[in-house]
């Protein structure tokens, strides 16, 4: 059986891959179809190595007969149009952070709470946490099965290609421009992005916390437990693509570092590559494009009772958006995937070796 799908902002970062991921897991579709807001009308993306499919209007595309729409379009517009087509008998997962402290939307990464989807029913609508969230609590979910996570402070470090392609081109701009010493001028950013790091995402709460760490906050407990502490300072890095974070993680219980990195790799969808050595971890150029959460740099915190260090990387667009959108259509329609046997530590070693050769 077939699917009909539509991917809404089809021609952002996080609709194309979404778009691919498709394409790339073999989603069973009859009909896919990329749809836009009123001025990406005409334009074309493509889906897999030979299909061109042309944008259609948000604004009026009927939704009936559509069985999943796959969103990500920005949170003002999916709040006017995901009812609409959950209305019309289409399965929304959205991508935007608008449904996702709704206590009728689940909120889901497949690998961690796939319970949760049950309850898309009351609303038609399934939403998809924010991608730092997702590669955190994909770290934190087999520790909280075996020890119950009590506290977590997390620093991270995040792409500009969070912020969209906007970003992506004026971190581009700025970089460029300051080797032939152009003047830095600024549009995404509130400060120059290139060969600077900003400690600022999204808008000020009250509280002086950014939406963007409140949202890892609230975001956690919905997913993992109501009664989880999370301390965030999210950061905005002149890296194009890929989220790192520094997460240090007090548990009710204790596991050992070497208990940690067994029960990580007996994750699905998480990597541990920890040596202590150069080399023996992974950045964020390692991560993009893949779909896995890389953890690296596990150590005992001596500072707290039942403490862990470590830092784990993730493709943002990917696993921290379009795919686990996709994932989150498979589980609702029962399929499952075939994951790839490669040993992503192996092939990581062994492109190391071939770069200390070369």
């Amino acid at each position: 059986m077939g699917y009909k799908v539509a991917v809404v902002g089809a021609t952002g970062n996080v609709g194309r891959e979404m778009l691919q991921c498709l394409w790339e897991r073999a989603f069973p579709v009859d009909a896919v179809y990329a749809v836009a807001s009123e001025r990406s009308v005409g334009r074309e993306v493509s889906f897999g190595e030979n299909d061109v499919l042309k944008i259609q209007a948000l604004d009026d595309f009927d939704f009936t007969g559509i069985d999943i729409a796959l969103s990500s379009p920005g949170g003002k517009v999916s709040a006017e149009f995901a009812p609409r087509a959950a209305a019309a008998g289409c399965v929304v997962i959205d991508n935007t952070s608008h449904f996702r402290m709704d206590p009728d939307v689940p909120l889901v990464v497949p690998e961690v709470n796939p319970q949760a989807i049950a309850q898309h029913t009351k609303r038609n609508i399934i939403a998809n946490p924010n991608c730092s969230t997702i590669q955190m609590v994909m770290a934190l979910k087999p520790l909280h099965d075996v020890a119950k996570v009590r506290r977590v402070v997390v620093s991270t470090y995040q792409s500009v290609s969070g912020a969209g392609k906007g970003a992506m081109d004026e971190l581009f701009t700025q970089t460029r421009g300051i080797f032939v010493h152009d003047p830095v001028t600024t549009e995404q950013f509130t400060k120059q992005i290139a060969f600077n790091v900003i400690p600022h995402i999204d808008v000020f709460m009250e509280d002086g916390a950014t939406k963007e760490e409140w949202k890892m906050a609230v975001e956690t407990r919905k997913i993992l437990g109501p009664d989880i502490k999370v301390q965030a300072t999210c950061v905005r890095v002149p890296v194009f693509i890929g989220h790192g974070e520094a997460v240090n993680v007090e548990l009710a219980n204790e596991v050992s570092v070497e208990q940690c990195r067994a029960l990580m790799r007996a994750f699905p969808g998480i990597t541990v590559i920890d040596h202590r050595a150069d080399e023996g971890y992974v950045t964020p150029v390692e991560a993009a494009g893949e779909d896995q959460v890389y953890v690296s740099r596990i150590r005992r915190d001596p500072t707290v009772k039942h403490g862990l260090s470590f830092w784990c990387v993730a493709d943002n667009l990917r696993k921290g958006a379009a795919l686990n959108a996709v994932q989150i259509a498979e589980l609702l329609c029962g399929i499952e995937h075939v994951a790839d046997e490669t040993d992503d530590e192996d092939e990581f070693l062994t492109l190391t070796v071939d770069t200390e050769r070369g």
